[in-house]
């Protein structure tokens, strides 16, 4: 089946405040949703966001938007072999990475998302896809125990699992973290938590 993600919940202390940082710096809608939580965590959550854009212009004009709004610079946009990316930790904690594979701008600068991808840091990739695939999600690509792309057919939102430590080097963070995820991921996998323990939901209507 095509697993569909409807929507994301992070943990943050303050969702006013978490609710308006996201609205100026992404603007990601419905996509994006927030819960008070006081979950003991620390260091890295073991996943990261990133958002798939078709120019270097609007990586620009995202990741300024996000750190006008409060984030903090991990890597600053740079050009690299496959395009140009920059990555920042949001007011909340989450890591997001923003990204394009053009070199050359085709257009004005725009705000525009293309997609939105959930990067899930596994322990052993090989047992994570298994745990997905035994429920019925279709994987689009796979590199051994390195990468997974699942099908997600029309969703707003993305899925793949990296391992965990390549995974924290290429968000530019220490790999060391424990503790809550703080993350909810609601979908059509239903009630389930994976390997690494990334928790899913059903598809919820709750602002």
């Amino acid at each position: 089946m095509n697993t569909t993600i409807d929507s994301l919940t992070l943990d943050v202390p303050d969702v006013d405040a978490a609710r308006s940082f996201y609205t100026q710096a992404f603007d990601l809608g419905d996509r994006l949703r927030f819960r008070t939580a006081d979950a003991e965590t620390s260091g890295f959550r073991g996943y990261t966001l990133s958002l798939v854009v078709s120019q270097p212009a609007n990586v620009h004009a995202l990741v300024d938007a996000a750190v006008t709004a409060g984030a903090r610079v991990i890597s600053p946009v740079s050009k690299s072999l496959w395009g140009v990316g920059g990555t920042i930790q949001a007011p909340d904690g989450a890591i997001w990475k923003v990204a394009t594979s053009a070199k050359k701008d085709t257009a004005p600068p725009s705000r525009t998302i293309d997609e939105m991808i959930l990067l899930l840091g596994a322990k052993d990739v090989v047992a994570s896809k298994s745990f997905y695939a035994d429920r019925g999600v279709a994987v689009a690509k796979s590199f051994g125990r390195s990468y997974v792309q699942f099908d997600t057919g029309a969703s707003p939102i993305g899925l793949g699992l990296y391992r965990y430590a390549s995974l924290a080097k290429d968000a530019g963070v220490p790999a060391a973290g424990s503790g809550s995820h703080r993350l909810t991921v609601h979908g059509t996998l239903g009630t389930a938590v994976d390997p690494d323990g990334f928790v899913w939901a059903p598809v919820t209507v709750t602002a």
